[in-house]
C-alpha cells in the first residue's frame, strides 16, 4: 500500500486532507509542521508528501530543501494559499513534483495525489537556471512525463490573464515542448532541452531550445504540418509505422494560435510570441 504523509499546521485541514486522501485505499498519516514531518521520515518510508508552505518552527520550503538531501526523497506535492511567483518558484527550485493551491477541490487533490503516486521516476531534476517572476528558465530532461508539469507551473504564473489565453498558450507550449524532447532530445533523459519564459507588459514570449542539430520542415514526414490539408490524418500513419508518440499537431497549433513563431536557422530553437490587448 502506497504511504501519505501530510504535513499541514491546521489541525482541521490536516485531518480532513488525511481522511480524503484514505478514501483512495491509501495509508495516510499527519504532521503538524516540517521539523514534526522530518522526524517522521527518518522512522518511516513515504512514497508522497502533501506539504503545507508556511507553519511554525520549519515551514514547507525549508522542508523541501532538506528533502533533497535524503537518500531516497519522496515525490512532495505543495498545498498552500500563497500562490505568489515567488514561492511557486521556490517549491520549483527545490524540486516539488506539482503545486495546488487553497482552496481546492477535492477532486483535483484526489487527481494530484494519483498522478503523483503513479508516474514513473524520473530520471533527473528540473534546473532552476532563472526565477524572476518576470523570466522564468528552466533546463529539463528530455523525457515525455516532464511536460505536463513544466506546463502546470507555468500556468500559475499567468494566473492574471484570462482562462482562455492561458488554456490555449499552455497547450500550444505543451506541445512545442514535446517536439523538442521527441525530435531534438529523441526521448533520451541525458540530454536537456532549455526553456525561458519570459512575461512583459503586452506579451508572452516562450523559447525552445533542444539539443538536436536541428530540421527541415521536408523532412517532417511524421508532422502534421507537412501534409496537405486534404490528408489531416496521414502524418498519423506514419508516426505509427515509427513508433512515436500519438499527435504531431505541435507545429499545426502554434502557427495558427500563437501571433509570431520564429525558428532559428538550424531550426533546433523556436520563439513563441502572444501578444496580450
Amino acid at each position: 500500500m502506497k504511504k501519505v504523509l501530510v504535513v499541514e499546521d491546521d489541525d482541521h485541514l490536516r485531518e480532513v486532507v488525511c481522511q480524503l486522501i484514505r478514501t483512495s485505499g491509501l495509508a495516510v498519516s499527519g504532521a503538524a509542521d516540517g521539523a514534526e514531518g522530518l522526524e517522521k521520515l527518518e522512522r518511516e518510508a513515504y512514497d508522497l508528501v502533501v506539504l503545507d508552505v508556511w507553519m511554525p518552527r520549519m515551514n514547507g520550503l525549508e522542508m523541501l530543501s532538506r528533502l533533497r538531501a535524503h537518500p531516497a526523497p519522496p515525490k512532495v506535492l505543495m498545498l498552500t494559499a500563497d500562490d505568489t511567483p515567488e514561492t511557486l518558484l521556490e517549491a520549483v527550485r527545490e524540486q516539488a513534483y506539482q503545486y495546488l493551491t487553497k482552496p481546492f477541490e477535492a477532486e483535483a487533490l484526489l487527481d494530484a495525489v494519483q498522478k503523483a503516486l503513479t508516474a514513473p521516476a524520473e530520471p533527473g531534476p528540473i534546473e532552476v537556471v532563472s526565477a524572476r517572476p518576470t523570466w522564468v528558465e528552466l533546463v529539463v530532461p528530455c523525457h515525455q512525463g516532464i511536460a505536463d508539469r513544466v506546463q502546470e507551473f507555468l500556468e500559475r504564473l499567468k494566473a492574471d490573464l484570462p482562462e482562455e489565453v492561458r488554456s490555449r498558450v499552455g497547450h500550444v507550449f505543451r506541445e512545442l515542448l514535446l517536439n523538442a524532447i521527441e525530435w531534438g532530445g529523441e526521448f533520451d533523459p541525458n540530454r536537456k532541452v532549455r526553456i525561458a519564459y519570459v512575461r512583459g507588459r503586452r506579451m508572452l514570449l516562450y523559447r525552445i531550445a533542444d539539443p538536436g542539430r536541428g530540421f527541415r520542415f521536408d523532412d517532417l514526414d511524421h508532422a502534421a504540418v507537412s501534409h496537405p490539408s486534404d490528408q489531416p490524418l496521414e502524418h498519423l500513419r506514419v508516426r505509427e509505422e515509427k513508433g512515436l508518440r500519438p499527435g504531431g499537431f505541435g507545429l499545426l497549433l502554434a502557427q495558427a494560435m500563437a501571433d509570431e513563431m520564429i525558428y532559428n536557422e538550424a531550426q533546433n530553437e523556436v520563439v513563441l510570441v502572444k501578444y496580450l490587448a
